[in-house]
């Protein structure tokens, strides 16, 4: 060894979960956590962001800092980021429930008996049938896409769809 090689100290990559101890950061920091996010948003939900911040926290673990005010302020940067990818989420959710809602009141309303009726009488059919007729006229499906769907041969599915109609038929009166 040379001098000038004994003269430069050898570098140590210490891991930060070593370096900080993550777990015992954590397990300290959780609490304080939950209350931040309590604090903006309902009960219910503060549980949950305190998990998805802690998913982060472990996914990244290789970046936080060692020392252990600057991996709090690391920490709550993190918590401020899950609670605004949260909020735009209630936000667009929120938005979303009102077009639905809009959108449904402008649709006509059926007799709900003429529905009821309807509906038992599905209610009546085997349980594959009830999927089949389900999968075409709810969801929209092809009869060859429902058997897709069921892992059925397309014969089977349309075989079965023409005996539940004809059923339904009957039993509807029409």
């Amino acid at each position: 060894m040379t001098a000038e090689a004994a003269a430069v100290p050898a570098v140590r990559h210490v891991s930060v979960a070593t370096a900080l101890n993550v777990p015992n950061f954590v397990e300290r920091e959780a609490p304080a956590l939950l209350d931040y996010f309590g604090r903006r948003v309902p009960a219910e939900d503060a549980a949950d962001l305190l998990g998805e911040t802690l998913v982060v926290v472990w996914r990244r673990v290789s970046v936080i800092p060692n020392d252990e005010t600057r991996a709090r302020m690391w920490l709550y940067g993190v918590a401020r980021k899950v609670l605004s990818g949260h909020r735009r989420s209630t936000k667009r959710q929120t938005a979303l429930a009102e077009k639905l809602r809009l959108e449904l009141s402008v649709q006509p309303v059926h007799e709900a008996t003429e529905f009821d009726r309807v509906r038992e009488q599905i209610a009546q059919l085997p349980e594959i049938d009830r999927e089949i007729i389900g999968l075409v006229y709810w969801e929209g499906f092809s009869l060859t896409e429902v058997a897709g769907i069921l892992g059925m041969r397309p014969a089977t599915v349309r075989s079965r769809h023409a005996r539940a109609r004809a059923t339904l038929r009957l039993a509807l009166g029409t």
